[in-house]
């Protein structure tokens, strides 16, 4: 079995989707077929041996829509994802900016047109109300056979794709939102050539001065221009994959036959040389093998300040190199880099259905018939009931509004548009501030989260040992005490006197060279600095040199969690020293928030419980579970399930997969490289804790926005049908003018992609 997604053609409304779904499922070989009215994209898991992109593309060409293979891929040398990765989404972005154009030539034409037809329209209802005087003949006569000449040209130029959707609809029996329009819009020009060629012989029978060009005019101006805001900002929705796809380098400078020479980066291969000079973007990943600089990071860690690289460091495609020329080995390319994933995770997100999609999904696939029986019955009773009160001519003439103005505003557009939109700028927000969701369900889970159980190291602290505490017994300078030990430490290859030879690093104190340097088994080391012999250890190492210390302190700090390291000469101790893994400063916050939002915060970790309990005290964790393996986890995550609790469990995404599995919501804590995209729902590419709160609220954020599109899409339906229907006409005399419907259509899909849009602002 083979799953694909592919750009989808022709794709125009809600109903479009559901059209192409049950077509690509009744192919033989096709498992599973997902369409996405938002995204125009299409999920398709198929037999290779019994069909593939081409056969699938033959069976909905003919209701006009196409897929997008990428004809190219395998001539480039690339799989399909490759090139996707590289090709396939700045091509969508072309091709959709082609379309919005074609659609804004017509609304340009179409406009100038609908405002005429209009102003002739208005005047004529002014003048039968006595608001104003009629128009006078010659202008009536002129500006009547004008209107039949505007209306051919936007009816068959302008609203061209609806006419195809009325054949479609005739030949095979797929009806969409096109089909709607179609029928109603030619209906009304139709009816309006009839009379205007058979004037004299339907006079005794029909109203022959009521013509419905006007409606056809403006309905389908209307439309069209709501399409094209629609366009244009489903465009905007997506522009956090563009923003992606904009860190991408173009090319690479690669060392090939002992020369220099720039080639595409979709023709570097794994193993290559690639020199980078300051200034230029990372194009693949890799390691350094010569040379060393400053990276810039910010695309990965969210850290401002550039990191140094040097020999046997990886770096990262897409992050920008700002001082020195190096030489890397690129290691992994096209769709394997860490940016390719997230582009792709990023993508696959944003094309995905959340749960609360399927209610609209269902609607939006019997819409289209249940509309057409609707506006047909409509008719049938306005003749029916209508002829015997107002006269056949009349109840034709309301008849006929109702049947246009029914198809017209019955559009399930706004109702396919409100959860995939809503989405995609949802997802897209997240990518943008380091929060990457898998997919639109995890999105939709996470808001309903009472929750979040998270692990010790590496979410709430920094996941390795740090200098967090010095006391100065000497008459030395801090600086200078550090100095000594640091010097003592710098030869140990314990990760406690990396902590510490990292500290003076940072603090910028210089290292002093040790002679005579000896490692004292199971308790220090000791060594000559300027004659001066020093020792530096635990409490064991101490005591053989019978110097006194406060045992009472160390011990305190001790069960909390510190590793205390004591620098003494033979004559004196000079100094205590505790090393921790410390707290992360924006943990604390992030706890308290958390809490704001009625959240319970649980941590799990397989540190001893002295540890674990002060940690928990010093965050403000709710509920603490110590010394537990990654087996005991994972019960834990079900106890809390069974309790009742949604749980969203936040960790490593490698130690603790088995909860990550288990868990409502799987939310992995990264940071660089070792970022475990695939083990979770949600990924913090930061190792940010405070993001899981920022992902909590965008979570939430997403569904009031789909639930507030959901409500208006429904509520233009429910109140536009029966009012266009007629069903207000005997008591308050109300039926709406098409135009008006076309409008209300048009402003439907519109309001419902801003409201959308609007997520984009909002503070997380």
């Amino acid at each position: 079995m083979q799953t694909q997604t592919y750009n989808i053609k022709g794709m125009h409304c809600a109903s479009c989707s559901s059209t192409i779904e049950k077509t690509f499922k009744k192919v033989e070989g096709v498992h599973s077929a997902e369409v996405n009215y938002g995204t125009e994209k299409a999920k398709v898991s198929f037999d290779p041996a019994k069909t593939n992109a081409h056969e699938l593309s033959k069976h909905i060409e003919p209701l006009g829509y196409s897929l997008d293979i990428p004809a190219t891929a395998l001539e480039m040398g690339m799989s399909p994802e490759d090139h996707a990765a590289h090709l396939g989404l700045n091509q969508t972005k072309k091709e959709k900016l082609a379309e919005v154009a074609d659609m804004r030539i017509k609304v340009l034409s179409a406009i100038p047109i609908a405002i005429f037809a209009a102003f002739i329209m208005g005047w004529d209802i002014l003048a039968q109300f006595k608001i104003i005087s009629a128009m006078p003949y010659v202008w009536s006569e002129f500006f009547h056979h004008l209107l039949p000449a505007f209306a051919t040209y936007v009816l068959f130029v302008v609203g061209k794709p609806y006419l195809l959707g009325v054949y479609r609809f005739i030949r095979y029996g797929k009806a969409n939102m096109d089909t709607l329009i179609g029928i109603g819009t030619l209906a009304a020009y139709t009816y309006s050539l009839m009379i205007a060629a058979l004037e004299t012989s339907l006079r005794p029978y029909l109203n022959v001065d009521q013509s419905y060009y006007d409606v056809t005019i403006v309905v389908i101006a209307f439309i069209t221009l709501g399409k094209y805001l629609e366009a244009k900002s489903k465009i905007k929705t997506g522009d956090a994959i563009e923003k992606l796809l904009n860190l991408q380098a173009k090319t690479a400078l690669v060392i090939r036959d002992g020369k220099e020479i720039e080639i595409p980066i979709d023709q570097v291969k794994v193993g290559e040389f690639i020199i980078v000079k300051p200034g230029a973007k990372i194009p693949v990943d890799g390691e350094i093998t010569e040379g060393e600089s400053f990276v810039d990071e910010s695309m990965v860690t969210g850290e401002p300040m550039p990191v140094k690289k040097e020999f046997g460091d990886s770096i990262v495609a897409g992050t920008i190199n700002t001082s020195g020329v190096f030489t890397f080995r690129a290691t992994k390319i096209g769709s394997q880099t860490f940016l390719s994933q997230i582009i792709r995770m990023v993508e696959d997100a944003q094309g995905s259905k959340a749960p609360i999609q399927a209610l609209a999904d269902k609607i939006s696939s019997v819409f289209v018939p249940v509309v057409l029986v609707l506006a047909v019955i409509a008719l049938d009773l306005w003749l029916l009931i209508g002829t015997p009160y107002l006269g056949f001519s009349q109840a034709l003439s309301y008849g006929l509004v109702s049947f246009v103005g029914i198809l017209v505003i019955a559009c399930p557009c706004a109702l396919g548009l409100a959860t995939p939109t809503a989405i995609i700028v949802g997802v897209g927000k997240g990518a943008r501030e380091g929060i990457l969701v898998k997919d639109a369900a995890t999105l939709e889970k996470l808001h309903k989260v009472t929750t979040v159980v998270v692990d010790k190291t590496g979410t709430l602290t920094r996941g390795k040992p740090e200098l967090v505490s010095i006391k100065n017994l000497s008459e030395k300078s801090e600086s200078n005490i550090i100095s000594v030990l640091a010097g003592l430490e710098n030869k140990s290859e314990h990760p406690i006197a990396h902590a510490i030879a990292s500290s003076a690093k940072e603090r910028k104190i210089d290292i002093p060279t040790v002679t005579g340097f000896e490692a004292i088994k199971g308790k220090g080391v000791k060594g000559l600095i300027d004659g001066v012999e020093y020792f530096a250890g635990n409490t064991k190492l101490i005591q053989d040199l019978g110097l006194s210390f406060d045992t009472e302190s160390i011990t305190k700090e001790t069960t909390e969690g510190k590793t205390p390291v004591l620098l003494a000469t033979k004559e004196k101790l000079l100094g205590v020293f505790m090393v921790a893994d410390a707290i992360k400063p924006e943990a604390i916050e992030a706890v308290k928030n958390l809490h704001k939002l009625g959240i319970k915060v649980v941590m799990l970790t397989g540190d001893n419980k002295n540890t674990a309990r002060y940690i928990a005290d010093q965050v403000g964790i709710d509920e603490v579970v110590a010394e537990v393996m990654p087996a005991d986890k994972l019960a834990k995550i079900k106890e809390l399930q069974s309790k009742g609790y949604v749980v969203a469990m936040a960790g490593d995404g490698v130690n603790d997969a088995p909860a990550l599995a288990q868990a409502d919501v799987g939310i992995a804590m990264a940071t660089g490289t070792d970022v475990a995209i695939e083990s979770a729902g949600i990924t913090l590419l930061h190792g940010d804790v405070s993001k899981i709160v920022k992902a909590i609220r965008l979570s939430k954020l997403t569904m009031r926005g789909i639930k507030q599109n959901l409500f208006w899409a429904f509520i233009y339906n429910i109140v536009g049908i029966p009012l266009a229907s007629g069903i207000f006409f005997p008591f308050f005399g109300w039926l709406l003018s098409p135009v008006f419907a076309g409008f209300a259509m048009a402003m439907s899909s519109v309001s419902v992609v801003t409201n959308s849009l609007r997520l984009k602002v909002k503070k997380l």
